[in-house]
């Protein structure tokens, strides 16, 4: 029996149908939403008020068979990596898409209710989340071509028959908005004759068209089914592209914000506690457009700060990191970043555009280029190109050399991880930042793909050997990135909803002020590769200088009026004060 449906919430679902399907579909779609929600049974409760995220919070991003061995399944072998090693640090496992695919490294869905045998199964799943939370992704922009679905779309039975998006080939489309150099239009020749369907992605990725109510509610059903499983945050994949409009961009039409905002009605229905996470790799106010005004996503991810933390690090300069880390203002209520370096894809740098100037940006790429890494770049609308995509491991991004590892490259890429999980957010790691992985040239070869360069697959003998090397380059950083992760969940201000004061210090230096109530600490990070000395003053404003201080990172102390803190290259301290 369903118990306690919050009227309000359905009045707005209410609207949002009207505007998605009109008046006609209004009343079946209402009946569908409580049908559904009876269906499964999670949460039920009404609206309350949880808490999604603390200081403790953190993500490990991760593909499923990121460690292997030979004798069990991938999902075993990695549940036991993060019980052994990230335990007290990383509180939740993000697992890139498990389900069975044709390509794309996951992200091309054959079937959403099943985990891939190669992979292991829901059990195994399951299993991972005792410990942790869990995050899923729902691939719901387009499906593979080997699918049920596609197949019963050439076949004409319903209701697949309806799921897809013909178009006509002669039509104008120059104004769609392209995320990759590839026809969007793929000829398919079916039962009732042969057309062209809408493929934004690759031929082997079908477009859904989500004008019909049929496509929306099978995948509310799959996102039920996934917190059925466990699933504490669901990462909405290339959201911005779901509703397509001939004549528009095709890019953040509203009915795809409505929907956002429907499945954000829908959780705070029956699973307040589920985070939802929208994927949108844009210039940074359309990445945030998908807040809305505290009624859509939870999260989004913040992907301005990987390609300027590398920028600033690369150059020694943190100006353009402090102009635009001051420049992010108050987020609406219940919502936070997720702070990210690096990812299964490679750096984005299209949140670039208008923070820093195109020629440094070019130089960027250059960089990228000699220490072994692949530039990927977009066809523009006159003909040109630009950079799109920095391809490389982040690690290696912050070397001197593609070949050696020197202590100034360990300190530098600790550098970058320390900033992005003292800003306000919540901090995700990639699993090779983790393990300070090379850029995997082989995999390159192997497969054509630039973006394999960073999806190594350990082997779980290897890895242990390696982290087991005290002096391994792998096992520093991942001693050293867990014991910080430890250390800022024992402090309140590092909570995503503290208050967050970016100070300009010059070029040289990064500097947030965290504040929670009557703590605060300032974090201060040196962005070259010189020694350095700073004295505590009164840019700080309100820090007394007379007060002491100690730095979180090492316990020292620092005392007295007109102190001084003294900075390695590329050191960071968290001055508690």
């Amino acid at each position: 029996m369903i118990k306690n449906i919050d009227i309000h919430a359905l009045e707005r679902m209410r609207k949002r149908l009207n505007h998605l399907y009109g008046p006609n579909e209004v009343e079946h779609c209402l009946e569908r939403m409580v049908a559904l929600v009876g269906r499964y049974g999670v949460g039920l409760e009404g609206f309350s008020e949880v808490p999604r995220w603390s200081e403790a919070s953190s993500v490990l991003i991760t593909y499923g068979d990121m460690v292997q061995n030979d004798n069990e399944p991938p999902l075993k072998v990695l549940k036991r990596f993060a019980d052994q090693y990230l335990a007290g640090a990383i509180d939740t496992l993000h697992i890139l898409p498990f389900c069975p695919y044709s390509s794309d490294d996951g992200f091309s869905v054959i079937d959403y209710r099943e985990v891939d045998p190669n992979l292991g199964s829901w059990t195994n799943i399951q299993k991972a989340g005792h410990g942790f939370k869990l995050m899923f992704d729902l691939v719901l922009n387009h499906v593979s071509r080997q699918s049920l679905w596609f197949s019963d779309y050439v076949a004409n039975i319903a209701p697949y028959r309806d799921f897809f998006i013909e178009a006509d080939p002669e039509a104008d489309l120059s104004s769609v908005t392209r995320p990759r150099n590839l026809p969007l239009l793929t000829p398919v020749h079916t039962r009732h004759g042969n057309t062209h369907l809408w493929t934004t992605f690759s031929d082997d990725q079908i477009d859904l068209d989500f004008s019909n109510p049929d496509v929306l509610f099978e995948f509310l059903d799959i996102l039920l089914f996934y917190i059925s499983n466990g699933m504490t945050i669901v990462r909405l994949d290339a959201i911005a592209y779901l509703w397509k409009k001939v004549g528009t961009h095709c890019i953040h039409l509203p009915q795809t914000h409505e929907i956002v905002k429907l499945i954000r009605d829908l959780l705070d229905m029956v699973a307040p506690e589920v985070i939802l996470l929208t994927e949108t790799n844009v210039p940074h106010e359309e990445n945030i457009s998908y807040f809305g005004s505290g009624d859509e996503a939870h999260m989004v991810y913040q992907f301005s700060l990987p390609p300027l933390l590398l920028h600033a690090l690369m150059t020694g300069n943190a100006s353009h990191l402090t102009k635009w880390a001051a420049s992010l203002g108050e987020l609406p209520p219940s919502c936070t970043y997720l702070n990210f370096t690096a990812s299964h894809d490679g750096i984005g740098v299209r949140p670039l555009q208008g923070i820093i100037p195109d020629e440094e940006l070019l130089r960027l790429a250059e960089r990228v280029k000699e220490l072994g890494g692949h530039v990927s770049s977009k066809a523009n609308s006159d003909g040109s190109e630009s950079p799109y995509e920095l391809n490389l491991t982040y690690f290696d991004a912050l070397g001197d050399d593609p070949e050696t590892v020197t202590d100034l490259h360990l300190a530098r890429f600790l550098c970058s991880q320390t900033v992005a999980m003292e800003l306000c957010g919540v901090p995700a790691v990639y699993f090779h930042s983790l393990t300070a992985t090379r850029n995997n040239n082989a995999g390159v070869e192997e497969t054509g793909r630039a973006r394999t360069i960073n999806r190594r697959k350990w082997k779980e003998d290897e890895l242990n050997t390696i982290l087991s090397d005290s002096r391994s380059p792998a096992s520093r950083v991942l001693k050293e990135y867990t014991r910080r992760l430890q250390l800022r969940s024992q402090h309140k201000v590092f909570h995503p909803d503290a208050a967050q004061t970016i100070i300009d210090l010059g070029p040289e230096l990064f500097v947030a002020k965290r504040e929670w109530e009557k703590e605060r600490v300032v974090c201060v990070s040196n962005f070259t590769d010189r020694y350095m000395e700073w004295k505590v003053d009164d840019r700080l404003d309100g820090v007394d200088q007379s007060d002491s201080c100690s730095d979180i990172l090492t316990g020292r102390r620092f005392m007295g009026e007109g102190k001084v803190v003294d900075l390695e290259p590329y050191q960071t301290v968290w001055l508690q004060i």
